[in-house]
């Protein structure tokens, strides 16, 4: 049945099943994309779960460095489910996660059920920041197919930044209910930790130990700085810049424009970044809008950000 689907996936992507609306060949890709995600979810240790553009691919990177650091893997991987655990057993099967398509799968819907009986590692970003860097992500880098497949705005479509922040396409309310509905499921989960981008940028060293301790990883500080200084901004901005590339990663870390800093998947990384972006009344409406909708679990809220 996996095999079916990767083909069917692969037939998808590359313009299969032309006689189809897009309204039904986005259902059935989205369909198959779910019975993949279920698969490995079954097999994973654990889920990563985030809304895009919250800080996966650096955090992501570095789990990839000190595993490759502990067990004396040379070759720069990038991990990917289960790649580095066929190199070493010792290192788990992770399912990185956007939560886009398993509900289309197992009918389930926006609830976390699917998720409840696997420990879930929660990557959390200020909703705001999240959907700036949505938008450069959806202006710069975002293929057509892809928008279409994640009801983002369609290709070509002419938003601010203020207009597509706002917007449920990629904008606040649709992380803040994202969230939201995480929030309900921690308590059902096996176990779950909760890591924001702000505590991760604000001690990187500390954060990341935690969120290995998390995953059962042994205690290894030079491997943990290792990892820290192999995925520094400055670094990272660096490979970006050449075309170095991880074995795994794709496209994924690679500017789509490189004359261009907006079109690079490693931006900014600025926390509140957001508010040099907006006006006072634009700010103001972000403000109040997030204080009124966003679980309190976050801290994201005004008077409770330490970020």
């Amino acid at each position: 049945m996996t095999d079916a689907l990767l083909t069917l996936r692969r037939s998808l992507e590359r313009g299969g099943a032309l006689l189809m609306s897009d309204q039904h060949r986005v259902r059935l890709e989205r369909w198959v994309r779910g019975g993949l995600e279920a698969r490995r979810l079954r097999q994973a240790d654990a889920a990563v779960v985030s809304f895009g553009k919250a800080g996966r691919t650096w955090l992501r990177v570095m789990l990839s460095h000190f595993y490759r650091a502990r067990y004396g893997i040379d070759e720069p991987i990038l991990f990917e489910f289960d790649n580095l655990h066929r190199l070493n057993r010792a290192i788990p099967k992770l399912f990185f996660t956007h939560d886009n398509y398993l509900g289309d799968w197992t009918g389930q819907g926006r609830s976390k059920a699917d998720y409840f009986e696997r420990p879930v590692l929660f990557l959390a970003r200020h909703p705001a920041d999240t959907a700036v860097s949505q938008y450069h992500q959806w202006a710069h880098r975002m293929r057509p197919h892809k928008k279409l497949l994640n009801q983002y705005p369609p290709h070509g479509e002419a938003l601010s930044l203020f207009e597509f922040v706002m917007g449920e396409g990629g904008g606040i309310p649709r992380i803040v209910r994202f969230m939201n509905d995480w929030a309900e499921a921690f308590p059902k989960t096996l176990r779950h930790q909760v890591v924001r981008y702000e505590d991760l940028r604000a001690d990187t060293t500390a954060t990341l130990a935690s969120v290995l301790a998390f995953l059962g990883a042994p205690k290894d500080p030079e491997a943990v700085q290792a990892a820290v200084d192999f995925a520094s901004f400055e670094r990272m901005k660096a490979r970006e810049a050449t075309g170095e590339r991880m074995a795994g990663a794709g496209d994924r870390l690679t500017a789509a424009d490189p004359n261009n800093p907006d079109s690079f998947k490693t931006r900014r990384a600025k926390v509140a970044g957001y508010r040099d972006d907006f006006t006072a009344e634009e700010l103001a409406e972000i403000d109040q809008y997030i204080d009124t909708h966003l679980h309190p679990r976050f801290a994201y809220g005004r008077g409770q950000e330490n970020g």
